[in-house]
C-alpha cells in the first residue's frame, strides 16, 4: 500500500493506552525499531466495515503502512490492550447477544508481527450498550461499563488472555435533572486509578463518579462524587504524577479540573471546551505523557482543544482549538511517543493525524488521513 495523503484499503477500514485514564511517560513507551501497530475499532456495517482494523506507524518519520482487516467481530467500538501486551479486548457494542439484551466483549491474542488478531472468546457485557472497556495494571481484571443500562461489569482474565464470565456486577441506580437525557443511569467508562486498586466510572445519567475497589467492585468511601447537575461527565483522565484529574462533561462540552489525593476528587475549576454553540457534545479527554497539556474533543462544532496544565495548581489554561478534520470526533488518542495526535471521526469515516508541538502543545496536521468506516478507537503496541 502506498502512502499518500489518504490511506485506505478496500471499502473500509480506534484506548486506549494503558492503563485507561493514566499518562504513561514518554520514556517507558519503547516499540521494537520504534515501530507501532496501531488498531482501530469501528462500528460494523455490511460492505462497508468487518471489525478492528490495523496499521504499521514509525513515529520517527511519521510513516503510515495499512494492514488491513485484522480482526472480525461485530462493532468494536472500543479497544483496550493487556499490560504484557500480549492481548487485545473490544466491547461489542450490540443489542442482542446470545438471546438476551445484552452486549458483549471478546478477547483477541496479538500477532504483533503482522498485526493479526486471533479471537479467544466472547462473554456477554452484562448490560446493554457496552462503550467502553480497561484492564488494572497488573493484568488480572477488566472492566466494562454500560452506556444503555447504566452498569458496571468486572471479568477475570485468564492466564492465556481469555475471559472469565463477569465475577462482579453492579447495576447504577438514580437519575438527575434533565429528563431526556438523565432519566435513569448512562455509565461512560471504567478508568483506573493511579494506585491501580480502585476503578472510576463517570456516569452521564447521575451527574458522578462513582468509586469501586477492584477485585469485587465494592463501594470506596466516599462511592461517588458529585458532578454540577446537567453536566453529563462522560471520560476522564489522571496527569502522570496522579495528583490531577480531569473529566470532560458531554452534555456542556466542558472539562472540570480536579485535585485528587487519598481516594477523594477536589474540584478546582470548570471551562467550557469551546465557545457557546447549539447542541454542544464533549466527548474525549486525555493528558499528554509529559503532564503538560490537556487535550479535549467536542463533536458538532468538530475540534481539538488544548490546554495548559499549572503543574502545582493543576488548573487549566486554554492553548488552542484546532478543527479535527472531520466529521463527530467521538475519540483520540497520543500515541505513545507523544508526538502525535490520532483523531477518529465517526461521521466521515476517517482517522487524521496531527502532529504535536512538545513546547506549546500545538497540533498540526500532517496531511495523513487514515479511512475507517464508522472509526471509534485508536489503541497503539509495540511492532515486533
Amino acid at each position: 500500500m502506498k502512502l499518500m495523503s489518504t490511506l485506505s484499503f478496500s471499502a473500509a477500514a480506534l484506548a486506549c493506552l494503558l492503563p485507561s485514564g493514566i499518562a504513561q511517560p514518554v520514556k517507558a513507551a519503547k516499540a521494537a525499531k520504534g515501530e507501532y501497530i496501531a488498531y482501530v475499532g469501528t462500528y460494523t456495517r455490511p460492505n462497508k466495515s468487518k471489525g478492528i482494523y490495523a496499521w504499521r506507524f514509525q513515529p520517527a518519520t511519521g510513516k503510515l503502512t495499512a494492514i488491513g482487516l485484522v480482526g472480525e467481530t461485530t462493532s468494536p467500538s472500543f479497544l483496550a490492550i493487556h499490560p504484557n501486551r500480549k492481548f487485545l479486548y473490544a466491547v461489542n457494542e450490540i443489542s442482542n447477544f446470545e438471546g438476551k439484551r445484552t452486549g458483549s466483549v471478546t478477547a483477541f491474542s496479538m500477532d504483533t508481527k503482522t498485526g493479526q488478531l486471533k479471537l479467544l472468546n466472547t462473554v456477554t457485557s452484562r448490560g446493554s450498550g457496552p462503550c467502553h472497556l480497561a484492564l488494572d495494571p497488573s493484568g488480572k481484571w477488566l472492566f466494562v461499563a454500560n452506556y444503555n443500562s447504566g452498569s458496571v461489569a468486572e471479568y477475570p482474565v485468564h492466564d492465556d488472555g481469555s475471559l472469565a464470565e463477569a465475577s462482579a456486577f453492579v447495576q447504577h441506580a438514580g437519575s438527575s435533572v434533565n429528563r431526556q437525557r438523565q432519566a435513569g443511569p448512562h455509565a461512560h467508562e471504567t478508568v483506573l486509578s493511579p494506585d491501580g486498586k480502585s476503578v472510576f466510572v463517570p456516569d452521564l445519567g447521575l451527574d458522578q463518579i462513582l468509586s469501586y475497589k477492584i477485585d469485587g467492585l465494592t463501594p470506596n468511601d466516599p462511592p461517588f462524587t458529585k458532578i454540577a447537575p446537567g453536566s453529563g461527565p462522560r471520560h476522564m483522565a489522571f496527569t502522570p504524577n496522579g495528583k490531577f484529574a480531569y473529566v470532560m462533561t458531554e452534555m456542556t462540552a466542558s472539562v472540570i479540573a480536579f485535585r485528587y489525593a487519598g481516594g477523594k476528587f477536589e474540584e478546582l475549576q470548570t471551562l467550557p471546551t469551546v465557545d457557546a454553540a447549539p447542541n454542544m457534545s464533549g466527548a474525549e479527554i486525555a493528558v499528554h505523557p509529559n503532564g503538560k497539556f490537556v487535550y479535549t474533543s467536542t463533536r458538532e462544532v468538530n475540534s481539538i482543544g488544548v490546554f495548559a496544565i499549572d503543574a502545582s495548581k493543576g488548573t487549566l489554561t486554554p492553548v488552542a482549538r484546532t478543527p479535527s478534520g472531520g466529521k463527530t470526533p467521538r475519540h483520540f488518542v497520543i500515541d505513545p511517543t507523544g508526538a502525535f495526535l490520532f483523531a477518529a471521526h465517526q461521521d466521515s469515516d476517517n482517522v487524521v493525524v496531527f502532529r504535536i508541538d512538545a513546547k506549546t502543545g500545538k497540533l498540526t496536521p500532517t496531511s495523513d488521513i487514515l479511512e475507517a468506516f464508522a472509526a471509534v478507537c485508536v489503541a497503539f503496541v509495540p511492532a515486533q
